[in-house]
């Protein structure tokens, strides 16, 4: 049975949250990967609208056991919270799993990420603030706390005065901040044990085992292609690999487990923070594709910087993530316009590329060369084939396919649950 990987193909948001909704039924597992809190996936069941942080989107889906993997980093009162939250909507969160060795917020993280941010000024990178990137670079600096260690507090301790030791010196003496106590974090985070004991397991081996017995797992990404602090234009960009790469060393599982890539596109393209984008657009066209799309940040609210298709995207997180399968978002805010534009390659310095330039400097210069296709004014959202959309809508989606490194599975009408239509199979 497969481990299929769901990843976002795009600068994020694109609309992951619906495509694992799509797949939950028929998948065992749902295991979250990277990154923390700093992302949000909205997905809309009948009349019910739920924006999640943490929490893989499995969660909703009764029978899947949902998993929060290695790679992971959990602010443990945000978990609390939306776990919180679904069960008083009746969302049975029992099956929960979060791994021993997923890396833990602190106070200290958030407190870091805030000063940082603004220290920078015009240089600042667009983070959430909510202490995402401190966190990582704690596990990378190997000062970090695990969820193992709020089960032993001479450890817990330990380690918490050592990651301080540094950390102050810069609050007070570079920020102007007051230092921060190790006695206020150790009582916070030994607060949470008990409750979090029941959840947590050795998440590598369950899933092992889970793909041993023949059930389904799907990895889902956090953030996008765009944003991996590898592939993604860097140094706008998270602080984790949220491409199937990380699905590998964020959850334990081995390469060739993976069977599926499916990568998530919206129909144009939109990103939040700081960083190039090629197609931005800043007249009423943005403006069009930002009120019809209701692009606004899940987590922080943040209006979405909001642009055309961009192909040569694409096909680079199609290349970067080995994608099988793209899901298509949001087709229906297309509708209405007369026409729409699609960025088919690039000119740098007056010479056209093909491809994403590796040089951070020729991407921030590149300027989008434009195909225009015919739009449609019909109404999709209660489309449910492929052969039922409007000729311009097909010939738009087949064009883009044919632009973009692999073929379009399932494509997405309308904001409810039901409002996708699917070409071909996503699992068999």
């Amino acid at each position: 049975m497969p481990a299929i990987v769901l990843i976002g193909a795009q600068w994020g948001d694109e609309g992951k949250g619906k495509a694992t909704d799509l797949l939950g039924s028929r998948v065992d597992y749902v295991v979250k990967f990277n990154g923390g809190n700093n992302a949000g996936h909205t997905v809309v069941v009948g009349d019910e609208k739920y924006a999640l942080h943490l929490l893989p989107s499995g969660i909703l889906s009764p029978g899947v056991t949902p998993v929060i993997a290695n790679g992971v980093v959990v602010d443990v009162e945000v978990l609390f919270e939306e776990i919180d939250a679904l069960s008083e909507r009746g969302v049975d969160v029992s099956r929960l799993k979060v791994s021993l060795n997923a890396h833990v917020i602190t106070a200290y993280h958030r407190t870091l990420d805030k000063v940082t941010e603004r220290f920078l000024g015009k240089r600042q990178i667009g983070t959430t603030g909510r202490g995402i990137g401190p966190a990582y670079a704690d596990k990378i600096n190997r000062v970090g706390i695990r969820v193992q260690d709020l089960f032993d507090e001479n450890i817990l301790r330990q380690k918490v005065e050592g990651a301080l030791d540094q950390k102050n010196h810069m609050l007070v003496k570079v920020y102007n901040r007051r230092a921060i106590e190790a006695e206020e974090i150790v009582t916070e985070l030994l607060g949470y044990a008990e409750r979090l004991r029941p959840m947590v397991t050795d998440t590598a081996l369950l899933l092992h085992q889970a793909l041993d017995a023949g059930k389904t797992v799907l990895f889902e990404g956090g953030q996008a292609t765009m944003l991996d602090v590898d592939h993604g234009t860097y140094p706008f960009v998270t602080s984790s690999n949220a491409t199937s790469g990380g699905a590998v060393t964020g959850s334990g599982i081995a390469p060739n487990r993976i069977d599926r890539v499916i990568g998530v596109v919206k129909a144009y393209t939109t990103r939040v923070g700081s960083g190039p984008f090629p197609t931005e657009l800043f007249d009423e066209s943005g403006e069009y594709l930002r009120a019809n799309g209701v692009e606004f940040g899940t987590t922080t609210g943040r209006p979405r910087r909001c642009g055309w298709y961009d192909a040569p995207i694409a096909r680079y997180t199609a290349r970067i993530n080995g994608v099988t399968d793209f899901v298509l978002t949001k087709l229906d805010v297309l509708t209405g316009l007369a026409e729409i534009p699609v960025c088919v390659a690039y000119s740098v310095d007056g010479v056209r590329v093909e491809d994403v330039p590796v040089s951070q400097s020729d991407f921030h210069h590149a300027v989008p060369i434009y195909e225009n296709f015919p739009g449609w004014t019909e109404d999709i959202t209660d489309v449910r084939t492929f052969e039922e959309l409007p000729h311009a809508a097909q010939n738009y989606v087949l064009a883009l396919e044919s632009m973009s490194g692999s073929r379009v599975s399932a494509i997405g009408v309308g904001p409810d649950r039901e409002a996708i239509v699917v070409r071909h199979d996503l699992i068999d």
